[in-house]
């Protein structure tokens, strides 16, 4: 049997004295915002868990002796999963939720869904009501090479739009609309173009005007929100408005110096590697990060890493010989001695 401690009237958005018509207008109005066939990506399944709570918050308050039974205790308490199913059941069917809608991911699809959450939108509002249009967010990915330039993204977005065939009255010569079977409504893709600025951080969320869901009887669009997410570099990774990348350099390369051609954002530049280079090491190129929010430029920061050849010619293994020879120092005696003291 499972338990929750969920708060259905924080859910539904309502104090404890709402009345029965209250939870059936709050219950309609966010089933409209959270219903996912209304969403994409990332946020379709975050909606569908919404959704289902809401579905289950109404179950209860709806129905006058749950709805009892709740109010005397001071949290939600246990409900089982098939008394909920089977005593909810006729109220998920007031408002057209087949038993496959309400346990396996609302199957029915928009037409039960607009024929009773948007259905009551097609008559005539009370005059001089416009209604604000809701809100939508969903999540854009940019690249780092976007970052830096600063992009124009197409944002797929799905909203309901008058049925064209039967002009949203939902009938046609009579019979109902084949189209849009009756509900009035369609589901529809409108894709915007959306600018992201240069130098964006990761998890920015950004607020586009007037490009949400359209309002009730002339109202105002609701607005769109983007939760911007910046995918990780194949080389470059991001610190602030920094990049960093590990260099892979030959032995004799860190040894005698050289230069050697290294990558940016934008193309690769020439730089020179001091002689002497130890590894891990690092090489700062000024202005070949991103873009600040001052109107300046972060860094690239090169990570020197030593790697040997797979394999030596006979040439170069006498070149080793000759320098294993040689006098050096111990280049494992400082963590000896720092070991003496873990």
């Amino acid at each position: 049997m499972g338990s929750t401690t969920r708060d259905y009237y924080r859910i539904l958005g309502l104090s404890r004295a709402a009345s029965p018509d209250d939870i059936k207008k709050a219950f309609r109005r966010l089933a409209r915002q959270y219903h996912p066939d209304l969403h994409s990506g990332a946020a379709k399944s975050e909606m569908e868990r919404k959704f289902k709570e809401l579905n289950e918050a109404y179950e209860v308050l709806s129905d006058p002796e749950k709805r009892k039974q709740y109010d005397q205790r001071s949290s939600s308490t246990t409900w089982s999963r098939s008394e909920t199913h089977a005593k909810g059941r006729a109220k998920s069917d007031d408002f057209g939720f087949t038993s496959r809608q309400t346990q396996s991911g609302f199957g029915g699809g928009f037409a039960d869904f607009f024929e009773n959450l948007f259905g009551e939108q097609r008559q005539s509002p009370s005059p001089g009501f416009n209604e604000q249009g809701e809100d939508v967010e969903t999540t854009v990915e940019v690249s780092l090479r976007d970052v830096y330039w600063g992009v124009t993204k197409r944002v797929s977005l799905l909203e309901p739009v008058p049925c064209a065939t039967c002009g949203g009255s939902g009938s046609l010569r009579g019979r109902i609309c084949h189209a849009c079977f009756g509900t009035g409504a369609r589901a529809e893709s409108r894709v915007i173009e959306v600018k992201i600025p240069a130098g964006i951080q990761d998890g920015t969320k950004m607020r586009v005007a007037g490009k949400g869901r359209p309002g009730g009887n002339g109202g105002k669009r609701g607005d769109l929100y983007l939760h911007v997410k910046i995918k990780p570099g194949k080389v470059f990774h991001r610190e602030g408005d920094d990049l960093h990348a590990v260099l892979p350099v030959w032995p004799w390369e860190a040894a005698l110096g050289a230069e050697v051609t290294v990558p940016t954002l934008t193309q690769p530049v020439r730089v020179k590697i001091p002689a002497g280079s130890a590894a891990e090491s690092k090489l700062r190129l000024k202005g070949k990060g991103l873009p600040t929010a001052s109107g300046g430029q972060g860094d690239l920061l090169l990570t020197l890493q030593i790697i040997m050849p797979r394999a030596i010619s006979e040439e170069a293994r006498t070149l080793y010989q000759q320098l294993a020879r040689q006098s050096h120092p111990d280049p494992r005696s400082e963590i000896i001695a720092k070991s003496q003291h873990d």
